[in-house]
């Protein structure tokens, strides 16, 4: 676990900024494979039960941001403690507030998805997106998919 730095890629965006540079426990999100510097991204944290992550209203906290117009995206999301934890996020493209058809999403561990998992409402596997952290900030990267042919996919 390092301290993040301006040096070891940019800013930190969000409300929880200076979390991510001494005290507490925290997850440093990059975001990666944007398919434009539209809208706004959002960053939401769950712990607790596993089987409870990724439901609505169950998230321990939520930060959205605009998208930076250029650079990196890093978003600081503080957690209460050690622990298990996954992230989600959506890159709502035309910064509208609603999930639309062209908006993208990702989670921790980068899992496969399916529009069939949106209909059935199947969850990405804990396995997959669980994130340890311990003491200090625990830094991951999630790269952003976009429906194509079927599936959330990376763009290009």
């Amino acid at each position: 676990m390092a301290t993040p730095s301006a040096a070891q890629g940019g800013a930190v965006l969000g409300p929880h900024a200076a979390r991510c540079s001494g005290g507490g426990s925290a997850i440093l999100v990059t975001v990666v494979g944007l398919k434009s510097r539209t809208g706004a991204i959002r960053v939401r944290t769950f712990g607790g039960a596993p089987a409870k992550w990724f439901e609505k209203k169950t998230w321990l906290d939520r930060v959205e941001v605009p998208t930076p117009s250029a650079g990196p995206i890093r978003i600081c999301m503080p957690v209460p403690a050690p622990g298990s934890y996954a992230v989600d996020l959506r890159h709502d493209v035309n910064g509208n507030g609603n999930t639309d058809r062209s908006d993208g999403g990702g989670a921790s561990g980068n899992p496969r998805v399916t529009l069939l998992d949106f209909v059935f409402g199947r969850k990405p596997s804990p396995k997959v997106t669980a994130v340890t952290v311990g003491r200090g900030v625990t830094e991951i990267t999630i790269t952003a998919m976009y429906l194509s042919g079927g599936a959330l996919r990376p763009v290009g």
